[in-house]
């Protein structure tokens, strides 16, 4: 019984194969290649991707010959999430990481973005689609960088748009269907989360 109980202590210490702890940061390759599945087909081979280096910081992980960008998924948070927009969107989003790293959040981080926007700090395309490919960590092959089940959200930005104008609800009604994240803002959008 003794050796019964001392052997399943020890295979309870030993991680099953292929299980990472999430906070690991990834090879640049399979960061590349796990951004990569955010993006249209014809935008991969040539777009710009971020993601991190072995110490947890924000990089360029491959410079772009198109006008897309990815963003790796953040090795913090939990589950999978890749982003690809066109990098008319770039000045936003990147102001966006700016005040995230300066612990500005929600609303707080929402509202001087839309000043600088209003302002012309900030240039703001007339619309812009962000696509986010998501899933569960338990999906994800972190040795092939692929995700298993994973799933899409669009975002398209149309800066000041109102129900309105578009038609579309504050809310969605039923799953799948577009509504109209802050309405007459800088940063309205489109949210769409097929089902």
């Amino acid at each position: 019984m003794k050796y019964f109980t001392f052997l399943s202590l020890i295979l309870l210490a030993i991680p099953s194969q292929g299980q990472e702890k999430k906070d690991a940061v990834l090879p640049a390759e399979i960061q590349i290649k796990t951004a990569l599945l955010a993006a249209p087909d014809d935008k991969k081979e040539g777009a710009k991707v971020y993601g991190y280096d072995t110490h947890g910081n924000f990089v360029t992980l491959r410079n772009g010959t198109n006008d897309y960008i990815c963003i790796g998924d953040n090795p913090k948070n939990d589950g999978i999430s890749v982003a690809c927009y066109p990098d008319k969107l770039e000045a936003f989003m990147a102001r966006g990481r700016e005040l995230s790293a300066a612990g500005e959040k929600g609303q707080e981080r929402q509202e001087i973005r839309d000043k600088e926007i209003e302002s012309g700090k900030i240039k703001m395309p007339k619309e812009g689609m962000l696509l986010v490919y998501y899933g569960k960590q338990e999906g994800y092959n972190p040795a092939t960088g692929e995700l298993a089940d994973g799933k899409f959200r669009y975002v398209i930005y149309t800066p000041n748009a109102t129900t309105e104008s578009t038609g579309l609800p504050d809310k969605p009604y039923a799953p799948g269907m577009p509504w109209l994240m802050d309405p007459g803002t800088p940063r309205a959008h489109i949210m769409i989360t097929p089902k």
